[in-house]
């Protein structure tokens, strides 16, 4: 009788097919020996005849065993892969780490220790920051533009530029609301903000190379960085935005990733003559400049500001737009538009990264643009968040009181509340507690460089309606008092 176990992953003759190869190549099943007959085997191990039979074709097909005419199969000579340890070869969960590339190894430690919060993922209520408002009558125009690009859509592979009625959408749509005057030839449509990041790096950074990030900032963009093998370096925030004062001014800053119109996390707005002395520094020292507009759209108290970009003279900004923010993440269409110097280098890492951004997609979008549908939805959004940010801070104020303190911010998706009386250990404990009730709080420091002496709470308001923001609060305001 053959013992062999199954690992229960798939189709039972895949199982079979894999318990028969780890005994061939760990030399339990020596070469030239004979295999039970496919009814034994298959009485043995409790599985159908035909189950054995498909199992031993696939062996056959790729020369683990061969038939021979009225005796049987047996196992192939395969050589110098029959050994006792080439089963270790074989794929398995659990198995044990493998070198990589020095890329590979930074990209590794980077998963490793990726921010926690996904564990809130299913409460009652999670304050999760830059999750957009769910709109119904978004996703009913999303379905039928969708389903007419798909009608129409080209079968070959999409420009890896992308779309040009999506580019020259951008174009009219970033003219009119961020002030940005740019053709569709300095357009190019990425995978969200992420591959957007990650072409910068690769283009624009050789390993060591200085990046400098605002301090706090968005953790996503600083991952890619590390994992470009980049030196990191901050440079504080207060409330105008990054401090100017501050930047470096030896040695060479190869990159700078930035957040005017919505500093994130802190929620600041960076003054035009730090704006201006930004792009002065970058022209003077070579810096390219990475303006991350997440969602600049959003400002409650006047018009959205126009964007840095908009300012460039020198053409040392690379403006970074996405759609997740304001339509939904799933949707993995972002864009930048590039100084004409980089364009071509661009296209070009697109085009060998994967050839280009869905087509159907694309499509789809271009037409919500072009009918004024995306527009809409972003009036009735603004709308929306704004009344949603108020009943947060009303609730806030209400059931926390003095126990927190909002950061000075009328933009964005969510509010910055400082802890005034709560060390950061006791901040961790805050979400823990909170956690166990149903509700899900997110804290600023990993967003930081170095540890930060001062916790906070990012509270997102964009997917939860009133009622829930004012239940959330309540449980936020008793699990305070009991810290």
């Amino acid at each position: 009788m053959m013992y062999l176990e199954l690992d229960g992953q798939g189709p039972r003759y895949a199982q079979l097919t894999r318990g028969l190869k780890q005994a061939i190549l760990s030399g339990r099943v020596a070469a030239h020996s004979r295999l039970p007959a496919t009814r034994v085997l298959a009485r043995d191990l409790d599985l159908s005849r035909n189950t054995v039979l498909a199992a031993y074709e696939q062996l056959a097909a790729e020369g683990f065993i061969e038939g021979r005419v009225g005796s049987g199969c047996y196992v192939a000579a395969i050589g110098a892969m029959q050994a006792p340890q080439a089963a270790k070869t074989l794929p398995r969960s659990g198995a044990a780490r493998v070198p990589l590339s020095r890329r590979g190894e930074r990209i590794r430690e980077l998963w490793d220790r990726r921010i926690p919060g996904r564990e809130h993922i299913g409460l009652r209520y999670n304050l999760q920051y830059g999750m957009p408002m769910t709109n119904p009558q978004l996703a009913s125009a999303w379905r039928r533009e969708l389903a007419h690009a798909a009608a129409h859509a080209q079968t070959d592979y999409p420009e890896p530029q992308g779309l040009l009625a999506l580019r020259e959408q951008i174009c009219d749509y970033l003219a009119r609301r961020r002030g940005i005057l740019a053709a569709p030839d300095d357009v190019l449509i990425v995978s969200g903000a992420q591959q957007a990041f990650t072409l910068a790096a690769e283009l624009l950074l050789d390993e060591g190379d200085r990046v400098l990030l605002e301090d706090p900032h968005y953790q996503g963009e600083r991952q890619i960085m590390q994992a470009s093998g980049a030196e990191i370096v901050g440079c504080r925030v207060d409330e105008n935005g990054i401090v100017t004062a501050d930047l470096p001014t030896q040695g060479r800053t190869k990159l700078a990733l930035v957040t005017p119109s919505h500093q994130f996390p802190s929620g600041a707005v960076l003054s035009l003559s730090r704006r201006m002395e930004l792009l002065a520094w970058a022209a003077k020292t070579g810096c390219w400049i990475i303006e991350d507009d997440y969602d600049g759209e959003f400002r409650y108290d006047a018009r959205p500001l126009a964007a840095l970009k908009s300012l460039d003279r020198d053409s040392r900004v690379l403006y970074f737009g996405t759609f997740s923010k304001v339509l939904f993440p799933s949707l993995r269409l972002g864009y930048i538009v590039l100084p004409p110097s980089l364009r071509d280098s661009f296209i070009g890492a697109k085009w060998l990264t994967d050839r280009g951004c869905p087509a159907i997609e694309q499509a789809a979008l271009a037409r919500l643009m072009a009918d004024g549908a995306f527009e809409r939805h972003l009036r009735a959004a603004a709308k929306s968040l704004k009344a949603r940010r108020a009943t947060l801070l009303a609730a806030l104020r209400k059931y926390a009181g003095d126990e927190v303190e909002v950061a000075d911010s009328s933009a964005g998706m969510h509010v910055l509340a400082w802890l005034t009386r709560l060390k950061p250990t006791q901040a961790r404990q805050l979400v823990s507690r909170a956690s166990e009730r149903g509700l899900g709080l997110y804290l600023i420091a990993p967003y930081f460089l170095k540890s930060s002496a001062r916790p906070g709470l990012l509270l997102g308001f964009a997917d939860l309606p009133a009622a829930d923001l004012q239940a959330a609060m309540r449980i936020l305001g008793e699990c305070l008092r009991e810290m």
